[in-house]
């Protein structure tokens, strides 16, 4: 296959909302040693991309400018010492950035093949909540079968993804959700109970439905006074794991029922980890979770497609907080 110089991307204009994001025109990137080049087909939108629009998120040093965490497509280079990947392979990948544009460059060890039943536009939305999840609750908060967990946001693609998983593998499921639409969603995707935190206290029905036990494992991104809510809301023995501030990265707590309770408290971000760290996480990812994909057991949810030229709407669409599952920027047809 012959590839062009150039190819079209969206890249941030100068920082500030959706319509700082620009169609342009770049130079094709090359694959570096295990890297390789992906013609993308789509990529998912994900709250990280906002941030970086808005200047807060800059891309690790030396990886493109251009915003997207994560796309889908066909390998068309390989760079060298290249292996377990070909060219002409359909994979959907983790990236270190420029997911929004027609060729993307990953590491080849962040590559995992579409998912059978899943197709290839949607694959785009499957790496980064994938990741994130399999990372932050089974690996650092350790949820087992038969435990209980309760995921913040769980009409968010984060958190469709986190009650699929949890379900999956045996854990009763609690989430918060802002809508009895996006509630009911949450039940329709595993859910055993989903609270909607704009009418109710969250914190009280849950300790009503544990009969005052707690959950085993939290999964946050909300911060702020919600810290101190999920902390009393945890069991003996509880893990809250946190992986973003929605409304603040400050809060006063209160720790002795913490230190009482024997409980644990972890925080980590996932883009400026190691390369061969995410490539652990992508190993167990297939080993373990890509057969749920095959079998029906889990599947990406998508709330809505856009062009690439529509990035912008893309943003305000995930900035209304309307969307129930993942926003994905549609780039070529395989």
């Amino acid at each position: 296959m012959s590839l062009p110089e150039t190819m079209t991307a969206i890249e941030i204009s100068e920082f500030g909302g959706p319509d700082v994001l620009k169609l342009a025109t770049r130079p094709l990137p090359k694959p570096s040693a295990n890297d390789v080049l992906i013609r993308v087909a789509a990529a998912g939108v994900n709250r990280p991309d906002a941030i970086q629009r808005a200047g807060h998120y800059p891309p690790p040093p030396g990886q493109s400018d251009l915003p997207g965490l994560e796309v889908s497509g066909e390998i068309v280079a390989l760079g060298d010492g290249v292996e377990g990947v070909s060219i002409g392979d359909h994979v959907c990948a983790l990236t270190p950035g420029g997911g929004y544009a027609e060729y993307c460059i990953a590491p080849a060890a962040h590559c995992l093949p579409v998912p059978d039943g899943v197709s290839i536009s949607d694959a785009a939305g499957i790496p980064e909540t994938s990741f994130t999840v399999w990372h932050n609750v089974f690996q650092r908060a350790y949820l087992r079968e038969g435990e209980s967990f309760l995921v913040h946001g769980g009409s968010s693609g984060i958190g469709t993804t986190a009650i699929q998983l949890a379900k999956a593998l045996g854990a009763a499921v609690y989430t918060t959700a802002g809508s009895d639409v996006k509630c009911a969603a949450c039940r329709d995707l595993g859910a055993d109970v989903a609270i909607n935190y704009r009418d109710e206290d969250w914190a009280l029905v849950l300790r009503e439905k544990t009969e005052k036990r707690g959950v085993d494992v939290i999964l946050d991104m909300v911060g702020g006074d919600y810290i101190q809510k999920n902390i009393d809301s945890l069991a003996i023995d509880g893990r809250l794991s946190i992986i973003a501030f929605l409304t603040g990265a400050t809060a006063e707590l209160t720790l002795s029922r913490f230190m009482v309770k024997r409980q644990t408290m972890t925080a980590s971000t996932l883009r400026a980890q190691s390369d061969a760290s995410k490539a652990a996480i992508a190993f167990e990812l297939k080993e373990k979770v890509w057969p749920m994909f095959a079998a029906g057991q889990i599947k990406p949810i998508i709330d809505s497609k856009f062009p690439l030229m529509d990035a912008a709407q893309a943003h305000q669409r995930m900035e209304s907080s309307g969307h129930i599952g993942k926003i994905i920027l549609t780039v070529a047809d395989h």
